[in-house]
């Protein structure tokens, strides 16, 4: 599936299109992760739906997503990857559209669950085009293309959802990828090339089956787990259980059955994939969690508006895409563990900076750390996706970025969960330690407790919550500087890149 070859033996491919019309699909399904979040208190009211319920319109979404990502590879061996693009994006589209013209929670529910299993491939497949239409040369550039469209579409998801929904109305959030997914559908169908599928693609149902259910049910505690007091949920102890044991099944299986597995043992073989992908399993959890903090701090604590949270959480992402820009070209010059060395001192600076917010913070005070946080993440982005797949042939590419992206996903859920676990924990914790404080004997406080008024006391309850929950913050912030200097001293594991025989060159077509 590589250009070079393909230009000799068919018409020229024309790479700036196919480009822009993948990293198109790519974007609205990346837009779709955190676009629908703000817009929830809205559908909540239109779809006469309780606070637990209406979560599942983003649950539906992620776990739908998590079960069918690892069905990329063999999808691709059958369909071939073009009928696979093709059907992932005007599923995706149609199924967007289908959200946006809900009535009722079901509705709204199943049209999320088509939306995560349509738009499961589009990820995967579009890392692994831009891999094989692009020589070795330009796969650095290739992969920071790819880069910004995973990282930007998350951040500017909730800016962009908000102002849909405040300027026009939440059915906005999804009926803006209709036309997007249109004219990805068209450059797909129209500049693409194709070449025939392999018949004999056998399917694993055991396999998949019991990866499926593991996947599934890890994610629905890991999104649910907040909400339901973790263990102490008999749902969230069945979906730990369910996880558990379908894992443990599907390891079984694998090892048994050998190469007729669902999953293609042979990636684990390629050491830059096995530790690549190790470390993007990391990185989701560490550095994408911390994504996750700023929204709910600015918006609880410091009473941001939705439309002002997005408008200073959003430069974040133009850090992220110069980096990426600048990453591309400097891997044909600089070692690409030299890039992540400084990605993730770059990223740590950043946290070090977050770590010293107080109540009372300026934009500029949000916006320049998010900036350079989002420029550490881009430097680690693309050589690390570079790195991962520079040995690995193209026959395994499309099992191989399914993986990738699985792992990744898999990493930021449980790292979100993580942070805002202890920080719900911390809250607690903290806002106990400074109730001590509270006696007739602090001459800060003596006269609102003389008072006698209950208003005084619910102002001075309501001040300890706001400063207890930013000690929460500010420990999370900790925990992801710590974690990010943890990081660092694993890149020894990386191999520096080197030419894979006919890695570039192996196929005449796209799939």
């Amino acid at each position: 599936m590589s250009t070079d070859s393909a230009s000799t033996s068919a018409a020229p491919l024309n790479r700036p299109m196919i480009t822009v019309s993948i990293m198109l699909a790519t974007l609205i399904q990346t837009l779709d992760s955190t676009i629908a979040n703000v817009a929830l208190p809205h559908m909540q009211g239109t779809l006469s739906a309780s606070q637990d319920e209406i979560t599942w319109v983003l649950t539906s979404y992620i776990v739908a997503a998590a079960i069918a990502t690892p069905l990329t590879g063999w999808l691709s061996d059958r369909l071939s990857v073009k009928r696979l693009l093709i059907f992932s994006i005007g599923g995706f589209t149609v199924a967007s559209a289908l959200c946006g013209l809900s009535e009722t929670l079901t509705q709204i529910v199943a049209s999320r669950l088509l939306q995560g299993i349509f738009g499961a491939s589009l990820v995967p497949l579009s890392q692994s085009i831009l891999l094989d239409i692009n020589p070795r040369e330009k796969q650095g550039q290739a992969m920071a293309v790819w880069g910004m469209g995973v990282m930007v579409g998350p951040i500017l998801g909730p800016t962009l959802g908000g102002w849909l929904t405040d300027s026009y109305n939440w059915r906005w959030v999804f009926f803006i990828n209709v036309p997007i997914g249109a004219f990805a559908l068209f450059g797909v169908a129209t500049f693409l090339p194709a070449r025939e599928p392999k018949h004999d693609a056998k399917f694993d149902a055991f396999g998949f089956a019991t990866l499926g259910l593991a996947i599934g049910a890890l994610q629905a505690m890991l999104d649910r787990g907040e909400q339901l007091d973790w263990f102490g949920s008999n749902e969230i102890v069945i979906e730990a259980l369910v996880a558990a044991i379908s894992f443990a099944f599907f390891l079984v299986h694998t090892a048994t059955v050998g190469k007729k597995s669902f999953f293609k043992y042979e990636l684990l073989k390629d050491p830059n994939f096995a530790t690549g992908t190790f470390f993007i399993f990391v990185i989701g959890a560490v550095m994408y969690a911390t994504r996750a903090l700023l929204p709910p701090m600015l918006q609880n604590l410091m009473n941001y508006p939705v439309a002002t949270t997005g408008l200073v959480t959003a430069p974040s992402g133009a850090g992220t895409m110069v980096a990426m820009l600048f990453a591309g070209r400097l891997l044909k010059r600089v070692d690409a563990r030299l890039l992540l060395l400084a990605g993730f001192l770059i990223s740590a600076f950043a946290l070090w900076q977050m770590m010293h917010y107080t109540i009372v913070l300026s934009e500029s005070d949000i916006v320049w750390p998010g900036v350079v946080q989002g420029f550490g993440l881009g430097l680690v982005f693309v050589p690390l996706s570079a790195l991962t797949f520079s040995t690995l042939t193209p026959e395994l590419r499309a099992d191989g970025t399914a993986t990738y992206s699985l792992m990744r996903n898999i990493g930021s859920s449980i790292g979100i969960s993580i942070v805002q676990t202890l920080m719900t924990r911390n809250t607690q914790v903290s806002h106990a330690d400074l109730a001590a404080n509270v006696t007739p004997f602090n001459p800060a406080i003596q006269p609102m407790l003389n008072s006698g008024s209950n208003y005084d006391l619910a102002a001075l309850n309501a001040s300890i919550t706001q400063q207890a929950s930013m000690i929460a913050y500010l420990n999370d912030f900790k925990l992801m500087f710590v974690a990010t200097l943890l990081v660092i001293p694993l890149l020894l594991l990386i191999r520096p890149a080197r030419q894979a025989p006919d890695a570039s060159v192996a196929h005449a077509a796209m799939d």
